[in-house]
């Protein structure tokens, strides 16, 4: 039995998010809400949100006990990027890249 939630479109990039997940990918949900609570990355609060949802998603509609749900898996994928312009010099443009990404978590009774 396992529950899953997932965030799109965070305005953080995947390469950023990905340092965040290694550190809690296997660990049960209260350890890893413990060490995301000490991790100081743009990206923690968006996984924080993402892991506490998929718990709540396996406690209400799985009736799983919330002591014993560990994470089974998660992952980021790259989500669409925007593409900004920025003026240079000479009357010159370029291009800014803002990157977003699509954070999933799953999380099962042990």
């Amino acid at each position: 039995m396992e529950a899953r939630a997932q965030a799109k479109n965070i305005r953080v990039s995947a390469q950023k998010a990905r340092l965040v997940v290694d550190l809690v990918r296997g660990k049960s949900v209260k350890e890893a809400l413990g060490i995301l609570e000490y991790t100081n990355k743009s990206a923690t609060p968006a996984i924080i949100k993402v892991i506490k949802s998929a718990a709540a998603n396996a406690e209400h509609n799985e009736g799983a006990d919330k002591d014993k749900l560990v994470l089974k898996e998660i992952y980021v994928d790259e989500g669409p990027t925007l593409k900004r312009f920025r003026a240079k010099a000479k009357g010159q443009g370029t291009q800014i890249l803002k990157r977003t990404c699509h954070i999933t978590a799953v999380v099962e009774e042990r």
